[in-house]
């Protein structure tokens, strides 16, 4: 048995009973036909089952890039905002981080999880500095201090933890020990002497 068998064959389950469904119901199809962005999101939850379900950690990375511009078009779509893909566009990034996270504890990689971090900042340090300026709505801009707060924190647990984290590390080294070798002389070779 075969995951990458099992995992296509319940994707395309899945993809012929929504098909059905909005043939079917009268009411999905009509809402279904102004919600293209919802086939872009829909995109990158294919991928994201497939990474789940086949156990391939690599799926996930472009399942949330993919998810989330497809998020990000269908919040345009709704509220006609279009304007807001000037500062949108720097989410971009975040979503790479959060797909290099799910890689990262589906591989039990953590340094796969740092960068994602480490993006995921970018991501937001970048969407609220574009956004003061561009446009974002005053209240998302005024919880910008958050990321000097967690910024803050996570320097603090680093030097708390990390320090005892280190202790332990260089305390569980193994102790060198020279090799000494010892001659014993038998009682003929020390008379000779």
């Amino acid at each position: 048995m075969k995951k990458g068998n099992i995992t296509g064959g319940l994707i395309l389950i899945l993809l012929g009973v929504w098909f059905l469904a909005v043939q079917l119901v009268p009411q999905l199809k009509a809402w279904a036909a102004g919600q293209w962005s919802l086939v872009i999101i829909g995109v990158g939850v294919i991928f994201l089952l497939a990474s789940i379900l086949s156990n391939i950690p690599g799926l996930s990375i472009p399942a949330f890039i993919v998810g989330g511009i497809g998020g990000l078009l269908y919040y345009q779509n709704v509220t006609g905002d279009w304007a807001s893909w000037a500062y949108a566009w720097t989410l971009i990034p975040g979503f790479v981080g959060l797909g290099l996270l799910f890689y990262s504890i589906q591989a039990r990689d953590k340094g796969t999880g740092s960068a994602g971090f480490v993006l995921l900042f970018i991501s937001a340090a970048l969407f609220f500095t574009f956004g003061s300026f561009l446009g974002v709505p005053k209240q998302i801009i005024q919880y910008w201090p958050i990321l000097l707060i967690i910024l803050g924190a996570n320097s603090i647990v680093k030097a708390i933890f990390g320090s005892k984290k280190k202790q332990i590390t260089e305390a569980a080294q193994p102790v060198e020990t020279k090799n000494v070798t010892v001659e014993f002389a038998t009682e003929g070779e020390e008379n000779e002497n």
